[in-house]
């Protein structure tokens, strides 16, 4: 029984005790939430596009990841039309989508990633690609193989606590909610409310893509979020590519996100694990890699 889990099914009125496989066990405490628990500072999030450069790259950069000390894992869902993100992820979204990646595929890769990977892992995309799959199909699957969060930027708000919020409950399915410069006090503090896991800070109302440093409005912005002592942590997204920035984003959050500077990386360097290195150079970073 040890290696089992009984879970009960509803149906019409009548509730069914079973016992399934271990891989489908509702986990004790969501790996997003015991990350944020014990680890409150620097920590570093690096988002790929899954089916890029090759095909069946993914379960190789999420193991070369957790093995190189990298915190979290974002896996993006490659779509025609990225409309938040710039030209590199953009470009890697359409190659992924020539190298044949479907939503499909990528539950197929991930079957049994919990096996070897046990660093958090979301899934970040935007909501045509999910709803054509089904958002209930969409969170039981990620809860099948062991999916923490999931990122839509292109989700209203509204909309996600209408229709969405209750399933992605139901499943443990953390749902990130994007913040930005412009986002006002009163949104927030109602994302912060009604969401858990972490919220995504957008360093600016821009698409994603590598920059250099970080002016004093983006600090100012950084400042005025860490002031509202908010229920939630937050890492900072967009812009993050050397040290001066994950520093600023750091100081004023639990951490940062980096994707573009990854992305740019696969592309340049000979192998996976190089790619990575590298990142962990340009950002001056020391992880440590006993996870």
């Amino acid at each position: 029984m040890a290696t089992e889990a009984i879970l009960i099914c509803l149906k019409g009125d009548r509730k069914k005790a079973y016992i399934c496989p271990n891989k489908f066990k509702k986990r004790l405490m969501n790996r997003i939430t015991s990350l944020f628990q014990t680890k409150r500072r620097n920590i570093l999030s690096v988002y790929f596009t899954a089916g890029y450069p090759k095909l069946n790259d993914t379960l190789d950069i999420l193991n070369t990841l957790q093995a190189k000390g990298i915190d979290m894992a974002e896996i993006g869902i490659p779509f025609s039309d990225p409309m938040a993100d710039g030209a590199v992820i953009q470009a890697s979204s359409n190659k992924a989508l020539r190298n044949g990646m479907t939503l499909k595929l990528l539950f197929q890769q991930l079957a049994d990633m919990r096996r070897e990977v046990h660093i958090p892992a979301l899934l970040m995309g935007y909501l045509n690609p999910i709803m054509q799959y089904g958002f209930d199909a969409f969170c039981r699957d990620c809860a099948a193989v062991g999916i923490d969060g999931v990122i839509i930027p292109d989700l209203p708000f509204a909309d996600y606590m209408s229709a969405y919020k209750a399933t992605a409950s139901r499943y443990d399915i953390k749902m990130v909610m994007l913040i930005t410069p412009e986002t006002s006090d009163e949104r927030i503090r109602l994302i912060d409310e009604h969401t858990d896991g972490f919220i995504y800070m957008v360093s600016s109302a821009s698409t994603t893509g590598a920059q250099q440093s970080f002016d004093e409005t983006r600090q100012t912005y950084f400042r005025r979020i860490n002031a509202m002592n908010l229920r939630n942590p937050r890492l900072v997204g967009f812009g993050i590519s050397n040290r001066a920035t994950f520093e600023a984003a750091a100081a004023h959050s639990s951490g940062a996100i980096t994707g573009s500077k990854f992305i740019q990386l696969l592309e340049s360097e000979p192998c996976i694990d190089q790619a990575v290195d590298k990142l962990l150079a340009q950002l001056e970073l020391t992880v440590d890699k006993n996870i």
